[in-house]
């Protein structure tokens, strides 16, 4: 389907082309919950979110350089070189980086604020030499960069009903409550590469420090203080997730069951969690594939239903692309989607 999300793009440039290719296929091998949802857009906006995911990937790695011998000093170089690239990239739109490259194109055709992949650069520097957060305001001083902006950078690919200003609160409280879904989820991954990501005032009023989440890591034991710190992150978690429903009803009909599917399955990380004892610290908690079935599904009927709304408005882009819907839907998309 690369292919023809490229041609309805308007993507005609074979390196460019190639270079959304690239963005797409680590959005396919990183982010499975990301690139179902992103499955369900009408197809020409796939390739702009492919790119913004593919750049946000790519710099993530750069960070997370585990089992590569990368010191600081060598990620920090790499992130410099990353962010002169892009700064030329958003300049002129041309770059030797295929990420930077998609990322540029994208910026341009939906007039995304520069000042976004500023914060995101920041933000990833931070994550350098930041290895944890005395409370909750400065871990969210942190997540505007790294998960705020997220949110702001697809409003205009997703397109809005109501003013962008009115929904760009919810966006960004959506990207927040999904990092902090990862960061639950990841509590012993984050732990291994050093960080602490739940805020260290959260974790003391449970009796909770970095030493004690080492000991339950390191052994393989539970402690009850833990699982009590862990169920009022998730709680706080799910408060961030109530702040972004507004901006679902605020989104142009066509992206809606894209966010809304993506809403429920990072929910569902939460449920799984949960489920599963908070036993974060010994082992990925999962959405059971059934689950995630059930929701593509319904994401589908959701996509055929807009369509249907669509068509007679005979609705187009502000740039005059015509809204295509999001292609065939039936039992092999939720098989694969799934």
């Amino acid at each position: 389907m690369t292919e023809r999300e490229l041609d309805a793009a308007g993507v005609i440039d074979p390196a460019l082309r190639e270079a959304y290719r690239h963005c797409r296929r680590l959005n396919a091998r990183h982010g499975r919950t990301y690139f179902l949802a992103t499955r369900l857009l009408p197809v020409e906006r796939r390739p702009a979110v492919h790119a913004l995911y593919g750049f946000a990937r790519w710099a993530d790695d750069i960070v997370d350089a585990l089992g590569t011998g990368a010191d600081t000093a060598r990620r920090d170089a790499e992130l410099a070189a990353l962010e002169r690239e892009l700064e030329q990239g958003l300049r002129d739109g041309e770059s030797a980086e295929p990420v930077v490259r998609a990322l540029a194109d994208t910026a341009r055709r939906y007039r995304i604020d520069h000042a976004h992949f500023a914060d995101f650069m920041a933000a990833m520097r931070a994550d350098l030499v930041v290895t944890d957060y005395a409370d909750y305001a400065a871990l969210r001083r942190y997540m505007h960069g790294s998960a705020a902006v997220i949110g702001l950078q697809m409003l205009p690919v997703l397109g809005t009903v109501t003013d962008r200003e009115t929904a760009a609160p919810h966006a960004a409280a959506l990207g927040v409550a999904f990092q902090l879904t990862n960061f639950l989820r990841d509590v012993g991954e984050d732990l291994d590469r050093g960080r602490v990501y739940l805020p260290a005032d959260l974790l003391a009023a449970h009796g909770v420090d970095r030493e004690r989440l080492r000991w339950s890591r390191d052994t393989g034991r539970r402690d009850p203080r833990i699982t009590s710190a862990l169920r009022a992150f998730e709680r706080l978690t799910r408060g961030v997730y109530r702040q972004a429903v507004p901006g679902l009803a605020m989104l142009e009909l066509v992206s809606r069951p894209c966010i809304r599917t993506a809403f429920v399955l990072y929910g569902g990380i939460l449920d799984a969690v949960a489920e599963d004892g908070y036993a974060v610290l010994h082992r990925r908690s999962v959405v059971p594939r059934r689950r995630r079935a059930v929701v593509a599904a319904d994401g589908l009927a959701r996509v055929a239903a807009a369509r249907l709304r669509a068509r007679p408005a005979a609705a187009r882009e502000p740039g005059g692309v015509p809204l295509t819907g999001a292609g065939p839907v039936g039992p092999r998309m939720v098989e694969e989607v799934a």
